[in-house]
């Protein structure tokens, strides 16, 4: 696929993650113990021997430009790169970009220096396994100007998405931004499919253009700055646009639900997802990190990352991210630690970071459960953690509750005895 650039777009402020995107862009969020969302569509692209890797950004990028710098260094045979493209002022705009097109539109003379045929944009925030490469083999040999990556939803889902309307040959003849009414909205699905009742397409929100159609939308569309609500809808009347149907898992972690809900998954005995594909491996920074040490502590349905210490705790259904220390006698269910970026031992005078709490660990006798925990926080012991009031919405002092979860955000340092 030397033919073919990747573009992955950083989406905006992620207010709907929020406190998580507090001080990180959305696809540098910690995931499933040692990742980051960007992983994701990384590897997927690494995985489909698509080398030539651009993410687009613009807010609270520095622990991105960081992380991608630190995973991503391609040998000189490949002559490939992930290369992150920021926000700019430029002669030709002094804007931020304004969307999805606007960012690629913004970044075209950054893209257009490398050959290519085809152009495949992609989210940052989404956990699925694809090989781009039958979906570029699938606009080419459909002969479309644009491809659209579609998932089979069913009438329940529906109006949660963008629902295009396709005929036998896969071309798109309608779309409908999320809508209410689904009358006459169903397309040609597989059988296995249809048996579910998942006879609506929802857009993925992953598009291949050809290199000429891409240049031209966005020239001939200036004011146009989405590609979902606006490029492709108008596309569909004069370019041959056609759908990918896919039917593998797919997430869309856009809040603090599906974010919790998508790292639980991955805990279960069995996930719809999987991290352990041989052929289709998840990349991230190499830390060189200890095994995990569990010191007569239960662990039930959970992830424990690498250079994490359990003492004689008790851990079910969560997912413990790298360098956590847990104390004996704490407690942690259907719960996210994301972990550390130092040993809690280690002084601070010999510390990367001059952040965080001076001890970032689980103190003893704490109950945490139904929460997330972001990286470099300190429970004093004692702490309950657990929303028994089932309060949905709440900024508190070094917490906050969304989505009926709650969240401690990276650094904090909570008192012992504290209950929440």
């Amino acid at each position: 696929m030397e033919d073919c650039i990747a573009l992955i777009l950083g989406g905006g402020a992620g207010t709907r993650l929020f406190p998580l995107t507090q001080r990180r862009a959305k696809p540098a969020v910690p995931f499933a113990g040692k990742y980051r969302l960007i992983d994701v569509p990384v590897s997927n692209c690494i995985n489909s021997d698509i080398y030539k890797i651009f993410v687009l950004t613009q807010f609270n990028s520095a622990s991105l430009n960081r992380h991608v710098a630190n995973s991503y260094t391609m040998d000189h045979f490949r002559q490939g790169f992930v290369s992150v493209v920021a926000a700019e002022q430029t002669r030709a705009s002094l804007a931020w970009f304004q969307g999805t097109a606007d960012a690629v539109r913004q970044g075209m003379p950054h893209f257009l220096v490398y050959r290519h045929d085809d152009v495949l944009i992609l989210s940052g925030d989404q956990l699925y396994t694809m090989d781009y490469g039958k979906l570029i083999t699938h606009h080419r040999k459909c002969g479309a100007d644009i491809t659209v990556a579609t998932v089979p939803v069913t009438a329940a889902d529906a109006p949660g998405f963008g629902i295009l309307k396709t005929n036998d040959q896969h071309v798109i003849t309608e779309f409908s931004e999320k809508p209410q009414d689904l009358t006459g909205k169903q397309s040609p699905v597989a059988a296995s499919m249809h048996q579910q009742g998942r006879v609506y397409l929802a857009s993925m929100g992953i598009y291949v253009f050809s290199s000429g159609v891409l240049r031209s939308c966005l020239d001939d569309l200036p004011e146009d700055h989405d590609f979902g609500k606006q490029i492709i809808p108008r596309a569909i009347n004069n370019r041959l646009v056609v759908s990918y149907p896919f039917d593998g898992f797919w997430s869309d972690i856009g809040t603090i639900k599906s974010f919790y809900d998508a790292n639980l998954l991955l805990a279960k005995p069995t996930p719809k997802y999987s991290i352990y594909e041989t052929d289709m491996p998840l990349y991230t920074n190499a830390r060189m990190l200890p095994p995990a040490k569990v010191n007569a502590a239960t662990v039930r349905d959970s992830l424990v990352s690498e250079g994490s210490i359990m003492e004689k705790c008790t851990i079910t259904e969560s997912v413990i991210g790298i360098r956590s220390y847990i104390s004996k006698g704490a407690v942690v269910e259907r719960s996210i630690i994301m972990g550390t970026d130092y040993f809690p031992w280690l002084p601070q005078a010999r510390r990367d970071s001059m952040e965080g709490p001076a001890q970032p660990t689980i103190g003893e006798g704490c109950v945490i459960s139904g929460a997330i925990v972001d990286k470099n926080v300190g429970i004093g012991a004692g702490s309950i953690i657990r929303n028994d009031r089932g309060v949905q919405e709440f900024d508190g002092d070094q917490y906050y509750i969304r989505d009926g979860i709650v969240v401690i955000p990276k650094n904090a340092d909570i008192s012992s005895g504290t209950i929440i």
